[in-house]
Parts: structure tokens; C-alpha cells; sequence
């Protein structure tokens, strides 16, 4: 890795952010609470320090993530806007001011390939760790959790017959020409022209005109499928080759699939996207993953999210929760809130699974309030869906829909903690005593500057 210190080191033509930004800002303290070193034993074995250019500095590109999370943005805009904000430049470890992007954008993408979900899962951590710190989040928090799941929508076109037909036809042709396949037809402009006839039928509700142009697209795709597997033995690139069995594969299962069929495929660019049927009358269907959400009864932190595929039954995805909680917090769960769609859960932990609906008479007042908050989780999901990115997800793959619920968790967690910071400046210092040398010295140069927290009277024990 290239040390940051080699990229931030003053000198008479630089201008020091110190200078330039209020140490007392929200990212300020929450930069000086993450534990930096600890995210970069994790993610430092990935790369291998002989072999190519040295990758950049973890602290840099997952300060990135952690912004990128945050504040809704893309991989552009976010490189954008970090060379105009000091403090975005201050969060990854900068200590003078920059002018340049310290990467380009399309790094972002490599780096969620090569980490996967499984090594991001320590960006959340992170942010439980810091709550805990600042005394946002308890350890009796933590025993109290509420579980609910939604549909993650894949960045997907809605799937009618005649639209996968001419996708299908045009992904099989692009690709064997692209591979040197030379083809009898390729029904490139007559598909186009079928497939804006049969939209204009359907809108007129001329159906039987709209039935036959799709037909005859499905005729055309069959005829391309036959003339490619004909002359896919001809080929003599086995990476072209092995491309186009996969795609051949999928094409099959389009052509002949019915109405009545299941599994089915809806997209040809994410073949295992699935339709989970929602029984809403606004929105019926969703095409993507159902997603796995574990909340802190008290104060809505996540401290859990799994995307899960194979639309698989609510109550079956409650034991995977409650394993990702308690690798997460290490603390294991005593009560858990569920809805009624995880009767038969079969959930094997110490923790009581409550069911929503059904408290009992003699239930004590808090035990009646604990209940009740149960639906402070379904806003908690609005919010990962409208400010967090998990309305659409336009990352690639199972891996891609994995990474995404975990980037929308991180950044939902993010603005909590920055919202504490905010509105309660003394916050940081709450739990100082958990602090290990380094990190109170920190909070001392950049929080709390001149003075001495462990005088003042107000502070709680953790």
C-alpha cells in the first residue's frame, strides 16, 4: 500500500486543512472515532504488495465508501464533490488540501469486486462499534432487536415476452459477431421495428395484431438459436466459446419457457433475478432479492442486512439474521420482534421470538412498549430504499445485490451517528473510558481541544 503520508505532506505552496475546517464538525469527530487500523488488517491481506502497481491506501478508498454510502452518491459525483469539500478530503486522511481526485471512479468498482460482501461486513461493524463508543448504542440495546425483510428491485426493465425475446436476439448476435460467428440473418432492424409495433398494438389494444408480432419475434430468436449452436463448434477461441454456451443457455430457457413455468428468467443481463409477489395494490410484483433487516428495538441502529436469494420463506431467514447480529455485536440477542410472517421460523438461538399482534394482558408496561416498536423497523427500510440507493440496485450480480444492502445499511448507520454528533457535542466522550490510548488522544487533538474530558461531571459510565 502507498503510505497516505507521502500524499499529504505540507509544504510552502499547500494549505493545511486545519486551517480551513471546524475541528469540532460532525465527520471531524466521527474520522478521529473509526477505527482505522482495524479496517486495514482486515482488507490489506487482499492485496499482494510484489505483483503490479501498489494499490491505494485503504484508509482513502474506504473513507470513499463510507462518503459514497452516506450521501447518495455516485461513483462520479462522489469524486466530484470530495476535490470541493475539505472535510470529505479531511475524512480519508488528508491533512492538506487537495485539487486533484485521488482516484478515478471506475476504482470503486474493482475494489467492490475484489473485497465482496464478506469483508465490507466490517464498514457496518464499524459503525456499531463507533455508536457503542459515543454512547448512542448500548449493550441492553443490543438484546432487543426487531426483524423484518423487503424486496431489494434489481435495475431491471419490467419483463414482458416480446422485450425478452428481442433482448435475447440482440445479446446472442452481438456476441457472436463479436466472437467471428458469421450469421444467415441477424434480424437486427426487423426486431427493432417488431418490437415498437407490438407496444403500439397492446397501447390500442389491438392484441391479436400485438400477439402476432410477438410471434414472430419469438420465431426469429428461434432461428438464431439454431444457426449459433450450429456453428458454435467452429469456434476456436475457448474464451468466446465458453461465453457463448452460457449465453446459449439462457437463451433456451427464454425460448421455451410458459406462462405456468417456475423458476423463470426476467432479465437476460441478471439472469437470477427473481419476482417476489408483494399483494400491495400499488405494486404487486418486484423483480430482485429479498433482503434480510435486523434493527435495534430502541433506536432503529442496523445491525444486520443479508440480501437472500431463491425468494425463500421470511420465517427461514431469521436464523441467518440472528448469526450476522451476533457476529456483528458479539452480544446475542434475549428478545426478538418479529411479524407474522415468521410463524414457523424454527429459530434454534437462546433469544424469545415475539410475534407482532399478540401481547399478552398481563404484559408489563415496558414489556407492552417493547412490543409495540416492533413497526419502528418499516420506516427504517423507507429510509434505506429513498436516501441509501436500495430502491434500485444497479450493482452486478448475487455479489452485486449482497454489496448493495450492505453500502445502503452503512450509509443509514452513517447519517445516525452524524446526526448524534450534531446535536450533542459532548457525545463522543460519553464512553471515553473504552477507548484504548490511541483513540483518546485523538478525540483530545481534534474533538476536545485544550481541555480534559475526565473532569467534567456529566459523564456516563459505560
Amino acid at each position: 500500500m502507498l503510505p497516505i503520508n507521502s500524499r499529504s505532506e505540507p509544504d510552502l505552496f499547500t494549505v493545511s486543512l486545519k486551517k480551513v475546517i471546524d475541528l469540532e464538525h460532525p465527520l471531524v469527530k466521527l474520522a478521529a472515532l473509526i477505527d482505522w487500523d482495524a479496517i486495514r488488517q482486515e482488507i490489506e491481506p487482499v492485496f499482494c504488495d510484489d505483483n503490479g502497481r501498489p494499490a491505494t491506501d485503504v484508509r482513502i478508498v474506504m473513507g470513499l465508501f463510507y462518503l459514497k454510502s452516506a450521501f447518495d452518491q455516485s461513483d462520479e459525483q462522489l469524486i466530484q464533490r470530495w476535490i470541493e469539500n475539505p472535510y470529505w478530503q479531511w475524512f480519508c486522511g488528508y491533512t492538506v488540501m487537495q485539487h486533484k481526485p485521488p482516484i478515478d471512479p471506475t476504482t470503486l468498482s474493482r475494489w467492490r469486486s475484489r473485497l465482496g460482501a464478506e469483508r465490507l461486513e466490517i464498514l457496518l461493524q464499524q459503525t456499531i462499534q463507533v455508536a457503542r463508543r459515543t454512547g448512542q448504542l448500548r449493550k441492553p440495546q443490543l438484546e432487543k432487536i426487531n426483524v423484518d425483510t423487503t424486496v431489494q428491485p434489481k435495475a431491471i426493465a419490467f419483463p414482458t415476452d416480446a422485450r425478452l425475446y428481442f433482448k435475447a436476439a440482440r445479446s446472442l448476435v452481438r456476441l457472436a459477431q463479436n466472437a467471428g460467428v458469421v450469421l444467415r440473418r441477424s434480424y437486427k432492424f426487423t426486431n427493432k421495428t417488431l418490437l415498437v409495433m407490438q407496444g403500439r398494438y397492446a397501447r390500442a389494444k389491438h392484441y391479436r395484431r400485438a400477439r402476432k408480432c410477438e410471434r414472430k419475434l419469438r420465431t426469429h430468436l428461434g432461428c438464431l438459436l439454431r444457426d449459433v449452436s450450429r456453428k458454435l463448434t467452429s469456434l476456436t477461441n475457448q474464451t468466446h466459446r465458453e461465453a457463448l454456451e452460457q449465453l446459449l443457455t439462457i437463451v433456451r430457457q427464454i425460448f421455451k419457457q410458459q406462462r405456468t413455468d417456475s423458476p423463470k428468467i426476467y432479465s437476460v443481463h441478471e439472469p437470477h433475478v427473481e419476482c417476489i409477489a408483494k399483494g400491495k395494490a400499488h405494486k404487486k410484483y418486484e423483480f430482485g432479492c429479498k433482503v434480510s433487516v435486523a434493527t435495534t428495538n430502541a433506536n432503529n441502529f442496523i445491525v444486520g442486512v443479508l440480501a437472500l436469494h431463491g425468494n425463500p420463506f421470511d420465517g427461514h431467514t431469521l436464523q441467518q439474521t440472528m448469526d450476522q447480529v451476533v457476529k456483528l455485536t458479539k452480544v446475542e440477542p434475549e428478545h426478538i420482534m418479529v411479524d407474522r410472517g415468521y410463524r414457523g421460523h424454527g429459530y434454534q438461538g437462546s433469544g424469545k421470538v415475539h410475534l407482532a399482534g399478540r401481547i399478552p394482558k398481563i404484559a408489563t408496561r415496558a414489556f407492552r412498549k417493547m412490543l409495540k416498536r416492533r413497526s419502528a423497523i418499516e420506516p427504517t427500510i423507507g429510509h434505506l430504499k429513498n436516501d441509501h440507493r436500495m430502491e434500485r440496485n444497479y450493482l452486478k450480480g448475487r455479489e452485486g445485490d449482497r454489496i448493495n444492502a450492505l453500502v445502503s445499511a452503512i450509509g443509514y448507520n452513517l447519517r445516525k451517528l452524524l446526526a448524534g454528533l450534531a446535536c450533542a457535542w459532548f457525545l463522543p466522550v460519553l464512553a471515553l473510558d473504552r477507548l484504548n490510548g490511541k483513540l483518546k488522544s485523538r478525540l483530545y487533538q481534534f474533538i476536545l481541544p485544550g481541555q480534559n474530558p475526565n473532569t467534567w461531571p456529566f459523564l456516563i459510565s459505560p
